[in-house]
């Protein structure tokens, strides 16, 4: 089987005195696409949804790293100092990172919800180097959450943003938060005109689909799918669906 002519391995990538930690699975073949996978907000690489995905690619013989942003997972930092910005820094490093090795023949950028929005700044800042997108329910709304004072069930005062915001068992930055505010997340993405899919459910709880919705609007080559019923992280039965059309999209034509 394809499976087992594949490679598998842990790497990690320095950024800026940060180890990141990824996972990176590649075919023996001398020239092949590489994908690199981003998780969400408060997640890690190892979601049901990348981790399908991954094995989704090996079997179309596309080699895939997918990492912990900082302060998420395995990967160094706080997470009460991770902000959009040095998340897309990171992807960067992991992009740097992809560029170096010889046997890469394209880069594709897939990303879920925060993933996603990081996914598509990356590729508006990249336009000539990422050849395909996929956006899994791409979070565009945290900069309106920001904008509003409420995000993921953590309120503040938007106006007077203080160092920090109690959520859950951590503390949210109030720096991620202030730059969420600002983000130019479409005007950015939008630099992209190469091929993008963008995948959201129906019965998303965590981002209004509408926000996949303008995706589709502002570029200038995408399709959009919309899974019936589907939730934020394409559970149960949604997770192959979705993990399905994200490989189709970036599989080799030949």
């Amino acid at each position: 089987m394809l499976k087992e002519l594949m490679t598998m391995g842990r790497i990690t990538i320095q950024r800026d005195g940060l180890t990141l930690v990824g996972d990176r699975e590649e075919p023996f073949g001398e020239i092949y696409d590489m994908a690199i996978l981003m998780h969400g907000f408060t997640s890690s690489r190892n979601t049901d949804l990348l981790k399908q995905i991954a094995d989704n690619l090996r079997n179309e013989n596309v080699a895939s790293v997918r990492f912990d942003f900082n302060g998420h997972g395995e990967s160094d930092g706080k997470f009460e100092d991770m902000t959009v910005v040095n998340e897309i820094e990171d992807g960067k490093a992991i992009l740097d990172y992809v560029r170096t090795d010889p046997h890469v023949r394209n880069i594709f950028l897939i990303g879920h919800s925060q993933g996603g929005v990081v996914a598509s700044m990356l590729a508006g800042l990249y336009p000539d180097v990422i050849k395909k997108v996929v956006l899994l329910a791409p979070a565009a709304q945290l900069k309106d959450d920001a904008l509003k004072g409420s995000t993921r069930g953590a309120t503040y005062n938007p106006d007077r943003i203080p160092a920090n915001v109690p959520f859950g068992n951590k503390k949210l930055g109030g720096f991620y938060l202030r730059t969420a505010q600002v983000l130019p997340i479409y005007e950015i993405a939008q630099r992209y005109t190469g091929p993008a899919s963008i995948i959201v459910g129906s019965k998303d709880e965590v981002v209004d689909p509408k926000y996949s919705k303008k995706y589709d609007e502002v570029y200038a080559n995408s399709e959009l799918h919309l899974i019936e019923n589907a939730d934020h992280s394409f559970t149960n039965e949604y997770k192959d669906q979705a993990a399905q059309l994200a490989a189709d999209f970036v599989k080799p034509l030949f």
